[in-house]
């Protein structure tokens, strides 16, 4: 805690001597190592403590600046040592200010009476004209909003979550505003009732209002050029810049806006991406990505998910007003000019191509291409299970993580297969194999949810379906007798039965977070209840979920065998594991070869087009090799073939060890 004491006679006397004012001189504090020297043209008003003034700054460029005051009115402000403030066309007031912040520049830093920062800010997303409003605050994680913008069945629920979040807001109201330490502010507009954290860096910014930039050393903020804010919260790590423009919207951890990104009542968690774009009232989760400057988002929930250029939606049927809203589950991508009418609702990791407004709800049928013919819509169920993009999608998310700060909101499962996604599939084929029963299998074509299926592809759905299960169960199998060296079946068995009940029945992804439906229950039960009353304790609930992930993924795969394989668990024996890890063998292999395979289109000869300047055909083979390299050495190929012998040698090891056991 710092000491204060009042200036003495002759440092007023030199103050006023450097063009320096005070209503009051006595409310003026000054630490025991104060100088003046440092202090010229500044105007002191309401009560002002004063840090001291030793050390220089070195800006870009080389140019050395000294600590101090020059040309500014600070009112009711504590400041930190060894700051710089310069040049405020206006005045800063209502302000402590950090250790190390330099400040030049700027038209106005102010707190005007009792202001929550951002906190509690209303954003009505998914659904403009409300109803579905997420109340924002420093400690909101996707999976909090997931709850609380679409659990409105359950009213208490969301009456405590409001309550927990108004606590919050109350608790941390105040009519003082705080920027950190070495905080940097330079050329900017209008900053009102925003809380700016440590190792922020604001520069050109036209305009900040009420809101909160949870900046900090190990993960800084920078909010850029033209940049202007109004009703927010800005998360450590991130990035706003070039003319971005947020009204009533959350940025979570590592999310990069620029180049004149517009959004309102929107909400965006880690690692999201907008640039060039617009996006209304939508629930942005985790890598949700858009680059575009003809696309907008709206109303519409995504995760892990890249829009296309020019892909838009509606929300709007001009009858009741833009009332309606859909889910993008994650993963899913669309295409360039791409086009759905909301209400609708498209499959995790699903590709969407061409205009839909037939309100298609394809959740059960992941993996899939919905693609427009004659304003019909063509489902090709299960095909992305084998597209060389969705594996490098899986494989990138991780790589991209860009979340430097050690205190991570958003609990994000990467698997592209887990129980949430596998579920599905067995929702799929039950689906499709009822498609066939009904309509027969000589049937052309079969109707599903407003789209059009071809048998072919029911026929291919089905099976690619049935390879990602066994690939999933399989892998699951093979991890939890890994390393082991059993004598007798029964040990088997014991090896293999659960650690816990929980990971039975159906599972949920919660904007990023796989876990299963009993224990989100659980968690909304201990809201409604009072038993869980603060957002610590809720984030605390999610990080619990998210590390026991694996160990409630057994449970969940350890009940399916009977049901996929036909193989009561409580009776498997070492040769039912050998034919399990033959099928998954069969399963995994097989898969790579489609997507290596997928993979070499892109090394076709139609894809050298544009290749070679003025030359031949053979010039044209140089550049492309040249640029893009040749097949066989491309890291994902390589990467794919690796994989086909890993998991060739993981499985073959486990067939030696059973077959050891009967022998």
């Amino acid at each position: 805690m710092k000491t204060y004491r009042n200036l003495t006679e002759g440092e007023i006397l030199q103050l006023k001597a450097q063009s320096c004012l005070a209503d009051n001189w006595e409310k003026v504090w000054v630490t025991e190592n104060f100088d003046t020297e440092y202090i010229h043209h500044t105007r002191f008003s309401g009560e002002v403590k004063l840090g001291a003034f030793l050390t220089e700054f070195t800006l870009p460029g080389g140019i050395k600046k000294h600590a101090g005051l020059r040309h500014v009115t600070l009112h009711n402000v504590t400041l930190g040592d060894n700051c710089r403030i310069e040049n405020i066309q206006n005045y800063i007031a209502n302000y402590v200010i950090g250790d190390h912040t330099f400040i030049e520049n700027v038209d106005i830093i102010m707190v005007d009476g009792i202001s929550k920062f951002g906190n509690g800010v209303e954003v009505s997303v998914l659904n403009e004209t409300g109803g579905r409003e997420v109340l924002i605050n420093d400690k909101l994680c996707a999976h909090q909003a997931y709850i609380q913008a679409l659990y409105r069945h359950r009213p208490e629920l969301i009456n405590r979550i409001r309550e927990i979040t108004d606590y919050y807001s109350n608790k941390y109201a105040s009519s003082t505003g705080t920027i950190g330490n070495h905080v940097m502010i330079i050329n900017a507009g209008a900053i009102k009732n925003v809380k700016i954290g440590d190792f922020c860096h604001i520069e050109g910014t036209c305009r900040l209002e009420n809101g909160s930039i949870n900046s900090n050393k190990e993960a800084p903020v920078h909010i850029g050029y033209s940049v202007i804010c109004e009703d927010f919260i800005i998360s450590s790590g991130s990035h706003v810049d070039d003319g971005t423009v947020l009204t009533r919207c959350f940025v979570g951890q590592a999310c990069r806006l620029g180049h004149n990104y517009s959004a309102s009542d929107s909400l965006f968690f880690s690692n999201c991406q907008g640039e060039n774009g617009e996006a209304c009232a939508i629930f942005a989760g985790p890598y949700t990505v858009t680059h575009h400057k003809s696309t907008l988002l709206i109303a519409g929930m995504f995760s892990f998910m890249n829009a296309g250029s020019g892909s838009n939606q509606s929300n709007h049927m001009y009858k009741l007003g833009p009332i309606h809203q859909g889910t993008m589950e994650r993963g899913a991508k669309t295409t360039s000019d791409s086009y759905i009418l909301w209400p609708a609702r498209v499959g995790a990791f699903s590709l969407v191509m061409g205009r839909h407004v037939h309100h298609a709800d394809t959740s059960n049928l992941p993996f899939s291409y919905l693609i427009e013919q004659s304003d019909t819509t063509y489902l090709v169920p299960g095909v992305n299970l084998r597209s060389v993009g969705t594996i490098r999608d899986a494989q990138k998310w991780p790589k991209r993580d860009k979340r430097t700060d050690p205190n991570k909101l958003d609990f994000i499962n990467y698997n592209l297969l887990s129980p949430y996604t596998i579920q599905k599939m067995f929702k799929g084929r039950s689906i499709l194999k009822d498609l066939k029963r009904v309509s027969g299998e000589i049937s052309e074509l079969y109707s599903y949810q407003s789209t059009k299926i071809k048998s072919s592809s029911l026929n291919r759905g089905l099976k690619m379906y049935e390879t990602g299960i066994q690939k999933f169960l399989g892998n699951s199998i093979i991890k939890r007798l890994e390393g082991i060296q059993f004598k007798s079946n029964e040990e088997i068995r014991q090896r293999l039965k659960p650690d816990t009940e929980i990971g039975v029945g159906e599972w949920v992804d919660i904007s990023g977070l796989i876990a299963p439906k009993s224990e989100i229950d659980k968690l909304m039960c201990g809201i409604e209840s009072g038993e869980i009353n603060r957002l610590r304790c809720i984030n605390e609930s999610f990080e619990r979920m998210h590390k026991n992930y694996y160990t409630y993924e057994w449970t969940w795969a350890y009940n399916k065998i009977q049901e996929f394989y036909g193989i009561d668990p409580e009776a498997i024996t070492a040769q039912d594991i050998i034919h399990i890890v033959n099928m998954w063998k069969d399963a995994v292999v097989g898969l790579d070869k489609l997507v290596y395979e997928d993979a070499r289109k892109e090394f076709s000869l139609s894809s050298m087009t544009g290749f070679g300047a003025d030359g031949s055909r053979d010039d044209m083979k140089l550049d492309f090799e040249y640029v893009r390299g040749d097949f066989e050495s491309n890291p994902f190929v390589t990467a794919v073939l690796k994989h086909i012998d890993e998991k060739t040698a993981l499985g073959n090891e486990l067939i030696e060890r059973m077959t050891l056991l009967q022998s």
